[in-house]
């Protein structure tokens, strides 16, 4: 990493990751503006089953939501479904699987979901994934790649016009402080050249994501 990224990546760190600057920030929450009803909203929560995702799906299904769970593995999945129809007593949360990371799948489910389900309010990006060694998909591209950039931007692509026939649609995308330690590699975008490290795949392929959160329209 160069002196300037180590630089960013540690003033970010600094403002936004420390228990000081969660501190900070907590004296601007205010915890009225999460007192709304979520009810007659649809929600696609990729990466949903754990984590972030989880935690998303929960909250949302407490206010009445309709959750669609995009997961890679469906045992997970449906545990995860359980917990929170379990802890939320709202049932209208409905597991997709889907390997994210297998583009033309990404744009078959898509499809079949448009034709399924009339109405999306807000997709939310959220999966995210780290490989230990290089491997590609079943269209030869890198699985890193296919599964953080390519795929999310074919199911937001795809889901568009069904998000811009529904009430007030946002699209947001979650992505990782990471980007700051990677420079873009245009040239290499499928890891090609030189030693393969996941983790800094992982944080070279976030400055793709052109967005971060914005309106449909």
């Amino acid at each position: 990493m160069s002196l300037y990224r180590n630089s960013a990546w540690f003033l970010k760190g600094m403002t936004e990751f420390t228990r000081n600057a969660f501190l900070s920030a907590s004296k601007r929450f205010v915890e009225k503006d999460l007192e709304v009803s979520m009810a007659g909203r649809a929600f696609m929560i990729t990466g949903a089953n754990s984590g972030i995702g989880k935690a998303t799906a929960m909250t949302i299904a407490k206010k009445g939501g309709t959750i669609h769970m995009v997961c890679r593995n469906k045992d997970k999945a449906e545990e995860a479904r359980a917990d929170i129809v379990k802890e939320t007593g709202n049932k209208e949360v409905y597991v997709h699987i889907l390997d994210l990371s297998e583009t033309k799948k990404v744009w078959e489910f898509a499809e079949a979901f448009k034709k399924k389900y009339k109405a999306l309010n807000v997709l939310i990006n959220n999966a995210g994934s780290i490989m230990s060694q290089r491997d590609t998909n079943a269209e030869g591209l890198e699985k890193s790649f296919a599964s953080n950039v390519l795929g999310v931007y074919i199911l937001t692509k795809s889901l568009i016009p069904l998000l811009e026939k529904s009430a007030d649609p946002r699209v947001i995308t979650v992505s990782s402080g990471g980007m700051l330690v990677q420079k873009l590699r245009t040239g290499n975008l499928q890891s090609e050249r030189g030693r393969y490290d996941g983790t800094m795949v992982y944080a070279h392929h976030f400055p793709l994501l052109p967005w971060e959160c914005h309106d449909v329209t």
